[in-house]
């Protein structure tokens, strides 16, 4: 299996170069487990690190009910976020950077603290977030027409693209977050509306499951780090043309074009 792994975050690697996507690797692996997936994630992490990109944070994915449903698994997901990933509020996005995108609004921690240990709990991530950003998740999938199962976005680093962050800053004091409410506008219409309470009820919810996950890999979500915990809607295609904005109330927002 190692062989396999190797190989595998190969292909993902190169999909994700040549913007040329591959077929499922569930249904050429059908033995495939999701620890494999994480696996295959985490090599492809150690390629790119070893090329020079750096992580600054970490993405959960699959929080929502409706999609754990669609993908028939009953928790969430996750995948690294790094510093090529990352774009300001309001700079446009090339649609041929991409294969096939789409656009989620969550709500970014920035962590004060290290989360490092077993048994995270909600009151150790409220504790630890020095403060919360407006956030777009750019989401893309190296595997053929959005064809997939859980083994295949773990694997494809939870189907990560880019984070475009909004420049206000909260404290999390500030906040009731399972109440602060969302709408993602397509062009100035009502594309989507939801709120905190989508992210697994809370989204410190979410990030503490992201911590206790990646502790059984022996992983760090470090101070200084942006954690995704997940969006509060259902996901939005794009073209070119498009511009993105996502309003989150006092939170303030975030947007981005297509071009």
């Amino acid at each position: 299996m190692p062989s396999i792994i190797e190989e595998l975050a190969e292909e993902l690697l190169k999909a994700e170069l040549s913007k040329q996507p591959i077929d499922p690797l569930t249904t050429r692996y059908r033995e495939l487990t999701a620890n494999d997936a994480y696996r295959i994630q985490l090599e492809a992490v150690k390629r790119r690190l070893k090329d020079g990109r750096k992580v600054i944070g970490k993405k959960v994915g699959l929080t929502s009910k409706a999609m754990q449903k669609m993908l028939n698994v009953d928790e969430p997901d996750y995948g690294h976020l790094f510093d090529d990933m990352k774009v300001k509020s309001g700079e446009t996005v090339q649609m041929n950077s991409m294969i096939m995108p789409k656009v989620e609004a969550e709500i970014g921690f920035i962590l004060g603290a290290d989360l490092f240990k077993p048994n995270v709990t909600f009151i150790d991530v409220m504790m630890a977030t020095e403060f919360l950003v407006p956030a777009l998740e750019i989401i893309d999938s190296r595997i053929s027409d959005w064809n997939i199962k859980l083994e295949d976005t773990v694997a494809d680093n939870g189907s990560s693209a880019k984070v475009v962050i909004g420049e206000q800053r909260r404290e999390m004091a500030a906040l009731d977050l399972r109440s602060t409410s969302m709408v993602l506008l397509k062009n100035g219409d009502v594309a989507a509306t939801g709120a905190g309470a989508a992210a697994l009820g809370h989204p410190a919810h979410a990030v503490a499951w992201l911590a206790n996950k990646l502790y059984e890999y022996d992983i760090p979500l470090k101070a200084g780090e942006l954690i995704l915990p997940g969006a509060l809607s259902g996901a939005i295609e794009v073209a070119a043309g498009d511009t993105i904005t996502a309003q989150f109330g006092s939170l303030g927002s975030v947007s981005v074009s297509f071009e």
